[in-house]
């Protein structure tokens, strides 16, 4: 949607805390299902195990990355960085054009498929984490011995 709407570089906030609560909501019900598909029990193990599925979210979002860069829009990246410079000298009057290059281009060399590859898997491994964590604590329920 963001494609067509020709907004996918823009790295909007909402969309970020959308795909959160995504994944909040997917781990959870999987973490519920296997609750009860397991007589009501769930180990926080168990529950770290499931998390893991953010994994496939990251990958899946590798692929999508590459399909938008490499065939729907191989500019996105320009676009990207020349919508954050804009954003900064908008935002910052006193900033200097050259300062906003200097960023710009500090960014396109962060900016390349294996580096946001690894921290789309490291973020999503993390988030997963953090998530399964706390639903699993929340949730977890020992067999009695």
């Amino acid at each position: 949607m963001l494609y067509f709407l020709d907004m996918h570089y823009q790295n909007d906030q909402t969309v970020g805390i959308i795909n959160i609560v995504i994944t909040v909501v997917i781990i959870m019900a999987g973490i519920i299902q296997f609750k009860k598909a397991n007589e009501g029990f769930l180990s926080l193990t168990e529950a770290l195990k499931i998390g893991l599925i953010a994994v496939i979210s990251a990958v899946l979002s590798i692929i999508y990355y590459f399909i938008l860069t490499g065939i729907l829009d191989p500019e996105t990246l320009d676009k990207s960085l020349e919508f954050q410079k804009q954003k900064m000298l908008s935002s910052d009057p006193e900033m200097s054009v050259e300062s906003a290059n200097k960023f710009v281009d500090m960014q396109r060399k962060f900016s390349s498929p294996l580096i946001i590859s690894a921290f789309a898997i490291v973020g999503s491994l993390f988030i997963g984490f953090v998530i399964s964590l706390i639903g699993g604590l929340i949730v977890k329920k020992s067999r009695p011995e």
